[in-house]
């Protein structure tokens, strides 16, 4: 087994029955290729049946017929395929069973025809966590869990897997398995040791046994999910397949729960599953994370079916804010100047949206649209844009007091006397990913979306105009409104009533 700096551990280790004394023993490799292999494993950290497998000294059909010799089995003559051998010797092999155990427990099976592992696990002979290592070995002795072809490689890159198993031959048995296809893997006997280098080995997948000593994989998922590497999917391999542990390791934050006596076949497909699972929720998230706070896309994350990309008709709150003389102000300062002053008012309007669980549509020159209400929904959206306002308005005249001071000071230029008008209205609209296969954006189309453009567009410099719509939803609410005179706008036969915020 390879540690995460690339030392070996009791898995691999040269005097280890299963890699090294033992292929000396069979006569499968010479001394001298077992110190070339040593030397080249000195060189690249590969286990040493993977040296030996890229020197072309052995096969990993040999190497497997090793493991099983050291395990008590006998190699079976070269073209012969092997039957299943008893559960029983295989129990007694790994020293799980003693001779007069076995004997007991078969007698016992014989009496009453139960099945030998439940009489040996009842009687406290071996846990199920032995019993299913026995049963995952005589399958791939037996040759029901083939190693499945290089064809399953996962397309555009092999995927690097953490495995965390006390037992060395566990770990044995998966590295082969996965190295076999083409993945990448790293094991720890050693929970706390897995825990302490997650971070630096980087894995894709974490592939955890449950039961361990010191803390178990239910523990050690828990920790990584409520750790800097809580996105990283995590697998709980088991011998305890009951319905009460399947569903406490799901709600530990496990991605999936696998039996250990699961094909190496059905093990890489998992993998694969949790992995497409994976990457759509990381898409997800990238997505989501130019244009609403983080709170918004963890909540997002949570329940992604209520997450229509492809577009969905809603309500929604629309917030558009503008810049007033702003042009007058950029042609009177060098280019740079003015982007950094733009940079520095949109960077504040826009924490103002996020902070009130907006989401920021998109930024219109010099100004901004933003979106309460999608891709998440809550019952207080128009109260949150409303407070988005008011901080926008409260961060305008913050900047403008910092700009006079510093003029005063320095009496360079002229101090900046930006002002901010807004519009904010409510009402359905069409919400969805919008674009071509170049370039898509989330964004939100309809009259509503129109005319809280358009009240923007009337408000003056300080001044927050509110549809009739938004006023409905605020109500019972401490917020302040002056009632103004209905307003014609474009596009609509009749006149539209008309509100401007006290702030």
């Amino acid at each position: 087994m390879t540690r995460a700096d690339g030392s070996n551990r009791t898995a691999v280790r040269a005097d280890n029955p299963l890699f090294g004394e033992l292929l000396l023993k069979l006569g499968i490799v010479t001394p001298n290729q077992i110190e070339e292999a040593l030397a080249l494993q000195s060189l690249n950290g590969q286990r040493l049946g993977e040296a030996l497998i890229s020197l072309g000294y052995v096969t990993r059909e040999q190497i497997q017929d090793a493991l099983g010799e050291a395990l008590g089995l006998h190699n079976a003559p070269q073209g012969f395929t092997p039957t299943q051998p008893p559960l029983g010797e295989l129990l007694v092999g790994l020293k799980y069973l003693t001779v007069s155990q076995l004997d007991e427990a078969l007698a016992l099976q014989r009496r009453t025809g139960r099945k030998l592992g439940e009489i040996v696990v009842e009687h406290g002979y071996c846990t199920y966590k032995q019993l299913y290592e026995g049963l995952g070995l005589q399958g791939r002795v037996s040759g029901r869990q083939e190693t499945p072809a290089r064809a399953q490689v996962p397309e555009g890159g092999h995927h690097r897997v953490m495995v965390v198993d006390d037992s060395p031959l566990a770990c044995a048995f998966v590295q082969d398995g996965l190295v076999s296809l083409g993945y990448e893997v790293i094991c720890f006997q050693d929970p706390y040791e897995a825990l302490e280098q997650v971070g630096k080995v980087q894995p894709a997948i974490v592939l955890s046994d449950l039961d361990m000593p010191g803390i178990d994989g239910m523990e050690l998922c828990r920790r990584l999910k409520e750790g800097p590497s809580r996105a990283m999917p995590v697998i709980i391999l088991t011998a305890n397949d009951n319905d009460t542990e399947r569903v406490k390791g799901l709600r530990a934050g496990a991605d999936d729960y696998v039996n250990k006596s699961a094909s190496m076949d059905e093990l890489a497909a998992r993998i694969e599953s949790v992995m497409r699972r994976t990457g759509e929720t990381e898409r997800m998230r990238k997505l989501f994370a130019r244009y609403t706070s983080d709170a918004v896309v963890e909540e997002i994350l949570k329940s992604p079916d209520s997450v229509v990309l492809t577009g969905e008709k809603r309500e929604v709150t629309i917030l558009f804010a503008d810049i007033r003389n702003f042009t007058g102000l950029a042609d009177s300062l060098p280019p740079e100047q003015t982007v950094g002053v733009l940079n520095q008012v949109l960077g504040g309007l826009s924490d103002a949206v996020l902070t009130c669980g907006g989401t920021l549509d998109k930024f219109l020159g010099d100004g901004l649209m933003a979106v309460f209400g999608a891709p998440v929904f809550r019952e207080d959206d128009a109260l949150r844009a409303l407070q988005s306002a008011k901080m926008m308005m409260a961060f305008m005249v913050e900047l403008r007091e910092r700009a006079e001071a510093e003029w005063a000071t320095t009496r360079q230029g002229r101090p900046l006397t930006l002002e901010l008008g807004i519009g904010i209205n409510s009402g359905m609209a069409v919400a969805g990913n919008i674009g071509g296969a170049m370039r898509t954006e989330y964004t939100c189309i309809g009259d509503s979306v129109n005319v809280a453009a358009r009240l923007c567009a009337l408000a003056g410099p300080g001044e927050i105009l509110v549809g009739e719509r938004t006023v409905e939803l605020l109500a019972g609410h401490e917020s302040g409104f002056e009632e103004l005179p209905p307003v014609r706008l474009k596009g609509k036969p009749h006149p539209v009533p008309l509100f401007r915020a006290l702030w």
